[in-house]
């Protein structure tokens, strides 16, 4: 076809009178994708990709498509469709699959992600890779651009999918012309000898570690792995894991479950059994344990009950944004969010918001997002009400939505507290909360 504006003009077209191609998602000289649907189930979307049917070993490709589209798993992307087709007198291969809302290529050029959302990454993208190498199928293609999001799920493509007996000189990606079959960092270098493995998997997983965390990569004809000042800026266990990954032995690579076995000491959440000696009983020994601790755990609950009582009996605290002076005590802005549709600001002396702006956040940045990502900003506003200067007062693990916090901040106006009569200048302190279903923001006006 040539470039992608060429794909792009298929746009409204149909494959085979089957498949319309309603949306250009991107494409390259080999290779373009579409949003479709499928006859059976018009009212779902779907992604369809194709190539040209003169493509290197397009048979071999077609065998791949149907292989694929016979495996199932919670962490691949589903193929439903595949075969030779044409568009007016143009003859392709497609290929329907399921379709993915984002990937992971796309956030990286916005920001990093955090250690914790890596540790949530991997394990379903080693679960898909171990199901795969349980069939004796590698995936040979594992990179930002194929780390996807389809609804709630992360998930791998799946179109490139293939069987690890595929070893050959002669093995080339749709669309090449050159023998050597290493694209770039992502592909394990003995990918350029045509040798594709399991082993290869975990070269390229080790790269998207460091392209998760960091933002770059080593280039693709540096033989000397990584950087070694990069590599010892990455956390633990991520640094482990990326330097056994990246071995250029293939024999000396780490395997799933060693990765699996690094990041289970990140993610205990609780001590470990302690060691009982051999010449102890151990029903003994718990039983033991037991009855020394059972006194001190009832004696903390009755603090606790007496902390608590005494606690509600206490005299009411004033919020800032509660009129009168005898408010009955609401909680905190950190455990309660005031949100985004609050009701009208009151003309209290105190001071009071009149325009809340959430950050702008992409739904594909959301997605990233595991947990919750707190983000305090404080306001100084003049006595108009208007927010003179923000500053941040907590970041946050990540610089990116530290930054849309601070923008949203600027936009913010309050109605100004009254000092003798007359408006004054406030300070106010923001706190951001970035999940994946949003955002919500709690002010506090801040006494002097």
């Amino acid at each position: 076809m040539g470039n992608a504006e060429s794909w792009k003009a298929w746009e409204g077209r149909e494959v085979d009178g089957r498949f319309p191609l309603r949306k250009f998602l991107g494409g390259s000289d080999h290779s373009a994708v579409f949003v479709t649907e499928r006859p059976d189930r018009a009212s779902e979307k779907a992604a369809i990709k194709l190539i040209p049917a003169d493509a290197p070993e397009a048979d071999r490709v077609l065998a791949r498509w149907r292989a694929a589209a016979q495996l199932s798993h919670p962490h691949s992307i589903r193929i439903f469709d595949g075969g030779r087709g044409q568009i007016d007198d143009t003859p392709v291969l497609y290929v329907v699959m399921e379709l993915a809302e984002e990937d992971l290529s796309q956030i990286l050029p916005q920001r990093a992600l955090t250690p914790a959302e890596v540790t949530d990454l991997l394990p379903p993208l080693l679960d898909a890779l171990s199901y795969l190498h349980d069939k004796r199928l590698v995936h040979g293609r594992i990179k930002p651009s194929n780390v996807l999001a389809a609804g709630d799920q992360l998930k791998l493509s799946a179109d490139q999918i293939h069987s690890s007996s595929e070893v050959s000189l002669s093995e080339v990606t749709v669309g090449e012309t050159t023998t050597s079959r290493r694209r770039d960092v992502f592909d394990a270098p003995e990918t350029a000898a045509g040798i594709v493995t399991p082993a290869g998997d975990l070269w390229s997983v080790g790269v998207t570690i460091v392209a998760a965390l960091m933002q770059k990569v080593p280039s693709a004809g540096d033989e000397s792995q990584l950087d070694p000042g990069l590599l010892e800026t990455m956390p633990q266990p991520f640094r482990g894991i990326v330097r056994e990954c990246l071995h250029l032995d293939p024999k000396r690579r780490c395997s799933i479950a060693d990765v699996r076995a690094r990041l289970q000491p990140a993610g205990r959440s609780v001590p470990a059994v302690p060691h009982v000696p051999v010449t102890a009983s151990p029903d003994r020994h718990y039983r033991y344990g037991w009855r020394v601790l059972m006194p001190v755990v009832v004696l903390l609950v009755f603090a606790l009950g007496l902390r608590i009582f005494y606690k509600g009996a206490a005299k009411p605290a004033t919020n800032a944004h509660t009129t009168g002076t005898t408010a009955a005590a609401t909680p905190a802005p950190e455990s309660l969010p005031v949100p985004f549709s609050a009701t009208k600001p009151t003309s209290d002396s105190k001071g009071d918001v009149v325009r809340r702006v959430l950050p702008d956040v992409p739904k594909s940045a959301l997605n990233t997002i595991t947990g919750t990502i707190k983000v305090g900003v404080r306001v100084e506003a003049d006595s108009s009400g208007k927010a003179r200067t923000t500053k941040l007062a907590s970041a946050g693990p990540s610089k990116y939505f530290a930054n849309l916090a601070v923008k949203a901040a600027e936009q913010w106006e309050f109605v100004a507290p009254q000092v003798n009569g007359q408006p004054a200048a406030s300070t106010w302190m923001l706190r951001f909360r970035f999940r994946r279903a949003g955002v919500e923001v709690s002010p506090e006006r801040v006494t002097r």
